[in-house]
């Protein structure tokens, strides 16, 4: 092995060293990413394709691994990569580290609800220092994808349909993983992902082709992820779409034109799995060789899985179809991210077993994602006020996802381990150890698999006569029900988002001998609600909560916590309205007028979300009034309302301020979130809440991805939800 004396200095400096050493060969092999390919506490292999990677990690000529994770694992790893190849430089690991590692938070939809970006901030950051314990450096996080379709599974990743909150949850989630210095051991770099308009998938259905116009990728689909670069993200996921005709993963505009020149960022960018291979399969490229020069062309710095760099990338280089400047660039890029990370000082610096055993299932992240869960929770519906319940009511608990250990986890928990959330029976027995409890039928069937859907169950009604008898003899019966953990995430799409297989008719057949009923619905994404909404008195969102799920329900059930979140993504109707989205344009014949037919609606369905972006109720009552909004000369908008807590209790209300521009050169939203605010309040206590809009914040991209700014009317309006708004007009001057 070569050994390197790095001078003291800047990084790029101590990068032009170690570059002059390399061979081309070691170059590329700092741009390809493998799967954890042997058990490390065994022998190494001796033949196959795992020998063949083995040998590479020997010989320098891998960067980074993915799917390992443990310090013994981690640690025999890096000493091969250091200890054995020429030049001795270190390995990045990464890891799925989507809503937690092994504590478990709420899923990132869930955690968009409650609208709070420090207590966002602070589960990232408890996220990566779990992580970076175990040996681990990288995250495969935050998707920032907007998307206005629930029928897509990956919705549970994002922060839902609005680009301005989903802006400010990426810089949020950006900052809680890497801190303020990611050569700290408690950090981990970051990745934004899917770059770019994954989440606008022809619908609903993952993998598939994106075609959306220039006027919604600038101003819907780009700005969470220019707010990520702006936050320091250090690195970046293509994905596996075509976008306007172009797999991302060798889209040269959105690499290398707009992400690395034009927003000037530094880190780089990696494939999705095997998405550089996949580009053969659009019929994007003829073989693996022509995939490979499309992508390192277009930008895609490390290749995750797909054997184009490895066994090309060389050989196209050397016969001058690739440009050596191309790969210098991107091995200095993923460099600088190993310098910035400590691990060119310190190899073995994530690699401490003591760490590793301090924060594992730490009482203060568990404590922490148990306050993300409450926080995380939406008031859908409360008549009569059934919620909160009082311990020793006569109250039954039914539903097979009560006493679930594992399906609160949600998708995307590989570092965890089944069966370890508190259930809600466990977390609601804790407040109340009377509670009475009857599972019925089992709502799930078959086999839980990463690669098949899960069977819903259609016929087994078992127990389901004793869980009728209970409902009958309760004063108040609570009802979980939703999705399994597996029915959302990555592959997880559906046609049908109303509750899976019998449960519907269990609702039914339980509301038909006691309808006073709370509805407890968890789900990695909105689900159609209507009947329940028209018959059920009272329902929550609860989503998909981690770890700490029945401690978090049962702290707003009982009323310990007075719920205050609010909807990060609309609720439809019924599939036909999707994709649906607050922020629509105004069509030429928006209402009816004298009850003729020929204007935008259905025939069958009213236009309007269910729960619309932005809605979620409390166990108290607020009061809007003295809405003031004034624009001075230079463009500056100040808006103002007073708050007042008219219920009987404490509570949180996250206010809401919103902008339409009456008239512009390209047809602006009906309405658009530009700031909000969290408040709490003692019951009869007002406050007087204030927004100060720049004459910036009242501009938009045009169709050429240029900000514009027009002078002219426009409507702002604060209110608790994207329905309920008061508005007052101002006008921008020139």
């Amino acid at each position: 092995m070569v050994q390197l004396v790095y001078s003291q200095g800047n990084y790029e400096a101590r990068i032009d060293q170690l570059m002059a050493k390399m061979t081309l060969e070691e170059k590329v092999g700092q741009m390809v990413q493998y799967s954890g390919f042997w058990e490390v506490t065994g022998p190494a292999p001796a033949d196959g394709s795992a020998a063949k990677k083995y040998e590479h990690l020997r010989s320098g000529r891998v960067g980074s691994m993915l799917n390992v994770r443990g310090v013994k694992n981690i640690l025999e790893i890096q000493k091969i990569a250091v200890e054995e190849s020429r030049l001795g430089i270190p390995l990045i690991f990464g890891f799925d580290v989507i809503h937690g590692h092994r504590t478990l938070a709420p899923i990132p939809l869930a955690e968009a609800a409650s609208w709070d970006l420090e207590a966002i901030k602070k589960s990232a950051s408890n996220a990566a220092q779990e992580a970076a314990s175990v040996g681990l450096n990288w995250t495969f996080a935050p998707n920032v994808d907007i998307s206005r379709d629930p029928r897509w599974g990956r919705v549970m990743e994002g922060a839902g349909e609005d680009p301005y909150l989903g802006s400010l949850i990426a810089e949020a989630r950006v900052k809680g993983f890497q801190g303020e210095n990611l050569a700290d051991p408690s950090t981990i770099a970051s990745c934004a992902k899917h770059f770019a308009g994954y989440g606008f998938a022809e619908g609903g259905r993952d993998y598939n082709t994106v075609d959306i116009s220039s006027y919604v990728l600038h101003n819907t689909v780009l700005p969470p992820f220019k707010a990520a670069v702006q936050a320091g993200v250090r690195t970046f996921m293509n994905g596996f779409h075509v976008l306007n005709g172009v797999p991302v993963t060798a889209d040269t505009y959105l690499q290398r034109q707009l992400l690395k020149e034009e927003w000037g960022f530094n880190g780089f960018i990696i494939s999705d799995w095997s998405s550089i291979m996949e580009l053969t399969l659009h019929g994007y490229a003829e073989n693996l060789e022509h995939a490979c020069e499309l992508a390192v062309n277009a930008g895609s710095d490390m290749d995750m899985e797909g054997y184009a760099y490895i066994d090309h990338l060389q050989k196209l280089v050397e016969n001058g179809t690739v440009d050596l400047r191309l790969v210098n660039d991107a091995v200095r890029r993923i460099l600088r991210v190993k310098f910035e990370l400590g691990l060119m000082d310190d190899p073995y610096l994530y690699c401490n077993e003591e760490r590793e055993e301090l924060y594992s299932m730490n009482a203060d992240h568990l404590e922490d994602a148990r306050d993300m869960g409450r926080k995380s929770i939406v008031l859908l519906k409360n008549e009569g006020d059934l919620l909160p319940l009082k311990a020793g009511e006569n109250t039954v608990l039914i539903g097979a996802l009560a006493d679930d250990k594992t399906s609160p986890l949600g998708s995307w928990r590989i570092g965890s381990d089944d069966g370890s959330a508190v259930s809600v029976l466990e977390g609601m027995r804790e407040v109340d150890p009377n509670l009475k409890f009857e599972r019925g039928p089992d709502f799930f069937t078959g086999e839980v698999s990463f690669i098949r859907a899960l069977n819903d169950n259609e016929d087994d009604w078992s127990g389901m006569d004793e869980a009728l008898e209970a409902a009958k003899q309760a004063d108040k019966v609570v009802l979980v029900m939703g999705e399994h953990g597996f029915q959302s995430g990555e592959a997880r799409s559906r046609t049908k988002i109303g509750l899976p297989g019998i449960q519907q008719e269990i609702l039914e057949r339980v509301h038909a001998v006691n309808p006073n009923i709370i509805l407890l619905v968890m789900s990695g994404r909105p689900l159609v609600l209507e009947w329940a909404d028209q018959n059920i008195p009272t329902i929550a969102a609860c989503w998909q909560l981690g770890t700490e799920t029945g401690h978090a329900i049962a702290d707003v059930v009982y009323g310990k916590y007075n719920p205050s979140a609010k909807l990060p993504m609309s609720f439809p109707r019924n599939e036909g309205q999707i994709p649906i989205h607050y922020g629509r344009n105004s069509t030429g014949r928006p209402i009816q007028k004298d009850g003729m037919v020929f204007w935008s609606h259905y025939t069958d369905q009213k236009n309007d979300a269910l729960y619309p972006f932005g809605y979620g109720l409390s166990y108290t009552e607020w009061t809007y009034s003295d809405v003031d909004v004034q624009i001075d000369n230079d463009g500056h908008v100040s808006a103002s309302v007073t708050v007042t807590n008219t219920g009987n209790r404490e509570g949180t209300e996250i206010v809401q301020l919103y902008i339409h521009d009456r008239i512009a050169s390209l047809v602006r939203p009906e309405k658009a979130l530009k700031g909000f605010d969290r408040i709490t309040l003692e019951s009869g206590a007002s406050q007087k809440v204030q927004f100060n809009l720049s004459r910036n914040d009242l501009g938009f991209y045009n169709n050429d991805g240029k900000w514009i700014i027009e002078p002219g009317k426009f409507d702002v309006g604060i209110g608790s939800s994207s329905r309920s708004i008061e508005w007052k007009e101002v006008e921008l001057k020139k």
